[in-house]
């Protein structure tokens, strides 16, 4: 089993090996299994890769993302919140008129009603690499047209099909349009997966992941 330290080496190498991460303005502690990202960049995009790289590496139980956002530049919300409403218009993924931008102190907030899971992270993906954006919250709901039909078998088919999960390890519970996962698997990065795999069935409005991420070899 991986040793924390040799967990921590495994997470700075990977944010070495991620080019839109200056991993020398990042530092990375780590206990139990859980990693803990600190350091300034000048983006919120930065930042999120940084966590995305870190969420990558096997053995990650956890990750408690410290990095401070350090705005290069003058950026008023008003210039933000026209950017951000400009980005999400030009999205054809977006649907028009459903999703507002509001913009305080440098934080992005989304709210609004979509009809799947796929527009709700498109819609914060439009506006994560806006300039001076310090961070964004997405508050937008999923709220699908069609009924759930037979979500457990296909969530299950799509799990089988997913050549980085490890299927057999995670189970499906369905509670009218809920979904509850249950399980282990070898990463955070896994883990996510399988929770996107399940919002990506048609009908569904909630996804529970109580998924673990077990200890590295």
């Amino acid at each position: 089993m991986k040793s924390d330290q040799e967990l921590r080496k495994d997470v700075v190498e990977e944010l070495e090996w991620e080019p839109s991460v200056d991993a020398r303005k990042i530092g990375v502690a780590v206990e139990d299994g859980i990693v803990t990202l600190t350091g300034e960049v000048p983006s919120f995009a930065e930042k999120w890769n940084a966590e995305r790289a870190a969420e990558r590496v096997e053995g990650v139980r956890g990750i408690v993302n410290k990095i401070d956002v350090k705005i290069v530049g003058e950026y008023t919300d008003e210039d933000i919140a026209r950017e951000a409403a400009d980005a999400l218009r030009w999205n054809l993924m977006v649907p028009q008129g459903k999703v507002l931008p509001k913009v305080e102190n440098g934080y992005i907030t989304l709210t609004g009603e979509v009809n799947y899971d796929f527009q709700r992270r498109v819609a914060e993906r439009a506006v994560r690499y806006i300039p001076g954006v310090k961070g964004v919250i997405n508050l937008i709901q999923v709220k699908p047209k069609v009924e759930p039909s037979n979500v457990k078998g296909e969530i299950e088919k799509a799990f089988k099909r997913m050549a980085d999960l490890d299927a057999e390890n995670v189970s499906v519970e369905v509670n009218g349009s809920e979904i509850i996962l249950r399980g282990t698997v070898r990463s955070w990065a896994e883990r996510q997966e399988a929770e996107r795999a399940a919002w990506a069935a048609p009908g569904v409005t909630s996804v529970k992941n109580y998924i673990t991420v077990r200890a590295a070899a």
